[in-house]
């Protein structure tokens, strides 16, 4: 046996940096001393290696130690964090939570991050908190985005007054529970709607897993998901000199949050897990804010997969407001108006980098736009303009042209299950005229913060221009105790409609 086998210890006088690299090159060195190779000539191959781990990427022997010298290589060239973190501007500090702050502050330290900020509403969230926005430069970031891509908010103003809620409640309640479809439930097929989306190119541009993702977006078209999402009818007060010139005074509004739907979760899970791993060269508790850079194809991909996302979520409000309206009379609408959160915005710089601006449940605020911030179930929302800078000077407002998205938790679901009373809460709503049908106790009032206080903090952001206050609100029931109407109520829901057409 040859006396002069490489040690670990003359690898790293060689200028080898530990790790496993040096294990399986003392083992190839070993089996080539035994088989007779000298020293001098065993030395010459590492030295080789070293050099040009690439050229060796396929040899027989020493590519697995070429592939290891690589990885450390792409390692030793990823970008180090921010010694500065990017500027960050906070609305209504009071009102935050410590953890937001540390995930906001983490987000600021991306070598990618330009500018950060965060809204009244802000609570906790996977990676970027609820509530927060971030500016990265040539990257973007799935988990800054979020699970539902694209969710929004969409409203239809009725030129009717109130009083009619109060005067044929069933109606109202009917048009809900016959126009709807939440959580896992969903149109029979000879009641599924149609939508330009459904044509759209861009599904035949997923890569080749999503290939029936489409058929997912066939079905729940026009279905809104759980948690915090709802269709609802309210009582709105338009005031003076708004921007849809509309009359001042008393409407019914209906209101719709929702989002992109199994669809919009399939796309997210499969970008946020491809960027979660490319992240290795950020700290563990980090990793969540892993980006895709946008050079790569990987960052293009998920540029359309969100686009896509985001549009089959309006769609979604779009098939739900023209069901109901169709139903109510079409000839009693007054206006619509949309925005959407959990999105991507992007900008160009003039040497044609691209800018994308994260709002992970914030409403876009750019000078002039028009926007719906809800309360809870009971209590107001509002229609609001945006007073930032114009979209040219986006980068260079502390908001980045954005605002609140809600009234935001200060309540975990599982904490509001444990520590709220559903009777107290179903009597609190009883007393404020609210009829809720479905909804869990996870979804109770008192989860959330007060609405015209999150209002309040953001003042030099938006402009309220209208309120409306909910009435009759549908939600699923998939968040612990029912609060309200049970969806399989005899008579309620497809099921009921079905039951009926049998009889015929």
């Amino acid at each position: 046996m040859n006396d002069e086998k490489i040690k670990g210890r003359d690898l790293i006088e060689m200028g080898w940096k530990p790790g496993p690299a040096i294990g399986e090159t003392v083992r190839i060195s070993a089996e080539m001393s035994d088989q007779g190779v000298d020293s001098d000539t065993i030395k010459r191959q590492i030295n080789a290696i070293q050099s040009d781990p690439k050229a060796y990427e396929d040899d027989a022997v020493w590519g697995d130690v070429a592939g290891i010298l690589l990885k450390q290589q792409a390692r030793a060239i990823q970008p180090q964090l921010r010694s500065e973190p990017a500027p960050l501007r906070v609305w209504g500090r009071e009102l935050i939570d410590e953890d937001s702050f540390k995930q906001i502050n983490d987000a600021a330290r991306l070598p990618v991050t330009l500018r950060v900020a965060l809204m009244p509403d802000a609570h906790i969230g996977y990676g970027l908190p609820i509530g927060g926005i971030a500016a990265l430069e040539g990257a973007i970031a799935p988990y800054m985005v979020g699970v539902d891509i694209g969710c929004r908010m969409h409203a239809t103003i009725f030129k009717r007054n109130p009083i009619h809620l109060k005067q044929k409640p069933a109606l109202y309640e009917q048009l809900l529970m016959e126009h709807t479809f939440f959580g896992h439930k969903a149109p029979p097929r000879s009641e599924r709607n149609q939508h330009p989306i459904l044509d759209d190119p861009r599904w035949e541009m997923l890569p080749r897993q999503f290939n029936n993702l489409k058929d997912l977006g066939e079905e729940q078209l026009g279905t809104s998901g759980g948690g915090n999402h709802f269709v609802e009818w309210a009582e709105l007060t338009v005031l003076d000199n708004n921007p849809m010139d509309l009359e001042p005074g008393e409407y019914i509004a209906l209101v719709s949050h929702s989002g992109s739907r199994g669809v919009g979760f399939k796309l997210a899970n499969h970008y946020s897990s491809m960027a979660e791993n490319m992240a290795f060269f950020l700290p563990k508790q980090m990793r969540k804010l892993g980006y895709l850079d946008y050079k790569r194809g990987e960052g293009q991909e998920y540029e359309v997969a969100m686009t896509l996302a985001g549009d089959f979520a309006r769609a979604n409000h779009e098939v739900i407001h023209e069901r109901i309206s169709t139903a109510l009379g079409r000839d009693v609408v007054a206006a619509t108006l949309q925005n959407h959160h959990n999105y991507a915005w992007r900008v160009m710089r003039e040497d044609g980098t691209p800018i994308f601006i994260h709002r992970k449940g914030s409403t876009p605020a750019t000078q002039g736009a028009l926007g719906i911030i809800p309360g809870s179930m009971a209590a107001p929302g509002f229609f609001v303009i945006g007073r930032c800078y114009d979209d040219d000077h986006i980068l260079e407002h502390p908001s980045l042209n954005s605002a609140a998205h809600g009234s935001g938790r200060q309540l975990g679901r599982k904490q509001a299950i444990r520590s709220l009373d559903s009777k107290q809460v179903r009597n609190s709503l009883e007393k404020k005229g609210v009829t809720l049908l479905g909804g869990g106790l996870d979804e109770a009032p008192d989860a959330y913060k007060d609405s015209r206080q999150v209002i309040a903090a953001q003042a030099d952001l938006v402009e309220v221009w209208a309120e409306f206050r909910p009435k009759i609100v549908r939600m699923a029931d998939d968040g612990g105790r029912s609060l309200g109407k049970p969806m399989g109520d005899k008579g309620w829901g497809s099921r009921g409609r079905r039951k009926k057409k049998r009889r015929r």
